[in-house]
């Protein structure tokens, strides 16, 4: 009877032992890897990895994006990078993926470019209730139909490509989220220089403040930098469609937001609101004088 165990024993033993044998250790998930395309078939392509089998890359592992011909995005007898999706099955053959590893590389790339806050080129390719899709990187992107420019017939832009800043970059949810408008703001505010007099005009009243646009620029008359009194209500001194002169107080390029002045403009506490029009009149020599104060 005890032979008979340490038989079993013996045996269960021997078959583990050559199972590790059998595993390599080097070919686990999640690992990047080089490999040699070695061969075709009509479901993917095998790989040399330098392990017991050739491993295997489906077709549609093969790149981002549709994928035509599977020569062109895997070139026979050429190395190149995979990223292990599958570990080994009973015949020792591990699964990889390039379009992983792009895909990877794309989120990277675009967080990147959504920190440094430069616009990116993004080609149209469907419209939905809320705005249109594109692609950036290989990857699917959305703009709102309120961050549009042209928020009409949305059918025209599809194929087109449209300069665009990211709102927002979530991997986790696989959520890319990006701005024509915010694009254009970012491009018009390239030319706006702070501590210079400017133009604009007047395209929304809140309480806190004066929104005005500056030849594509938005930027914000907050209320306490529109005279050295207290105002009850802007409503009473601005209305939507007026021309004026600010003064550029600040400009944030990392959040694109511009804050602007006309205070400044004021020889005495409350002028602006009893007097709007000869102040602006007169805002080229007041704000030069007011620099030549600041210097002294």
């Amino acid at each position: 009877m005890s032979d008979s165990i340490s038989t079993k024993q013996s045996f269960s033993m021997d078959d583990f032992a050559k199972a590790l044998e059998q595993y390599d250790y080097e070919f686990s998930k999640g690992k990047v890897i080089k490999g040699t395309v070695v061969q075709y078939e009509s479901e993917g392509a095998y790989v040399d990895i330098g392990g017991k089998s050739p491993a295997f890359v489906p077709t549609r592992e093969a790149a981002l994006g549709t994928i035509d011909n599977l020569a062109e995005v895997l070139p026979l007898n050429q190395e190149l990078e995979f990223l292990i999706i599958r570990e080994q099955n009973d015949e020792g053959q591990v699964t990889l993926s390039r379009r992983q590893l792009q895909l990877q590389a794309a989120w990277d790339n675009v967080a990147e470019i959504a920190e440094s806050g430069k616009s990116v080129q993004v080609r149209i390719t469907g419209v939905n209730k809320g705005g249109v899709t594109g692609e950036i990187e290989g990857l699917r992107g959305f703009i709102p139909r309120s961050h549009l420019e042209q928020r009409d017939n949305l059918d025209s832009l599809v194929g087109q490509l449209l300069t665009a800043t990211f709102l927002e970059v979530n991997p986790d949810d696989k959520k890319l989220v990006l701005s024509q408008r915010g694009a254009i703001q970012a491009k018009a505010m390239a030319k706006v220089e702070q501590g210079t007099l400017v133009e604009g005009k007047i395209v929304s009243l809140k309480p806190y403040g004066v929104f005005v646009d500056l030849d594509g620029a938005t930027g914000l008359l907050h209320i306490k930098e529109v005279s050295n009194t207290h105002i009850n209500s802007l409503t009473t001194i601005f209305k939507i469609g007026q021309i004026i002169k600010v003064v550029i107080a600040e400009v944030d390029e990392y959040k694109n937001r511009l804050s602007l002045s006309i205070k400044v403009l004021e020889e005495y506490p409350g002028e602006i609101v009893e007097n709007l029009d000869q102040v602006m009149a007169t805002a080229e020599e007041r704000w030069q004088k007011a620099k030549e104060q600041s210097q002294e």
